[in-house]
């Protein structure tokens, strides 16, 4: 093997292993009870993998598996730390944090969504950031209330 072809092996594995850091939300790190304790499980898992990893007698497949569970660790480690645990809403009146919300589109859709923290929103499950826009608009309002969206109006039907 010639020392180019090593050297230039062992560049490429510094790319590799080098990754950048996850971006991390500027906005308050707020998270439900479930919110919190998906976050402590991602970050056990990150470090097993990592621990895993760790076990690999080559060195340089060693810190090409390390590189995405060290990221992950950073990570879920800032935002377990970070993390500001909302107990669930007392009151159906308002929409609010944790709430889950029911309202109708002008087209005819009704949508149902919970809103939580950044983390643990997946709109395809139900749930919906505080952030999202269409969250910042439900924030605070009733039942009856209309709000618009997209050039669309929503109408809220339920809160629980």
């Amino acid at each position: 093997m010639s020392v180019a072809f090593t050297k230039e092996e062992s560049s490429e594995t510094a790319s590799e292993t080098l990754l950048p850091d996850r971006p991390i939300s500027p906005h308050p790190n707020l998270v439900t009870e479930a919110g919190l304790k998906a976050l402590e499980l991602q970050l056990r898992q990150a470090r097993e993998a990592y621990g895993a990893a760790s076990a690999i007698e080559d060195v340089n497949d060693r810190r090409r598996q390390q590189a995405n569970p060290l990221r992950d660790v950073r990570y879920f480690a800032a935002r377990v730390h970070t993390a500001q645990l909302v107990p669930d809403p007392t009151s159906v009146e308002n929409v609010a944090f944790g709430s889950t919300v029911t309202f109708s589109r002008d087209d005819g859709r009704v949508q149902t969504y919970r809103i939580v923290g950044e983390d643990e929103a997946d709109p395809k499950t139900g749930s919906i950031s505080f952030v999202s826009p269409v969250a910042t608009l439900l924030m605070g309002k009733a039942v009856g209330d209309v709000v618009e969206a997209g050039g669309q109006e929503l109408e809220i039907l339920a809160i629980s």
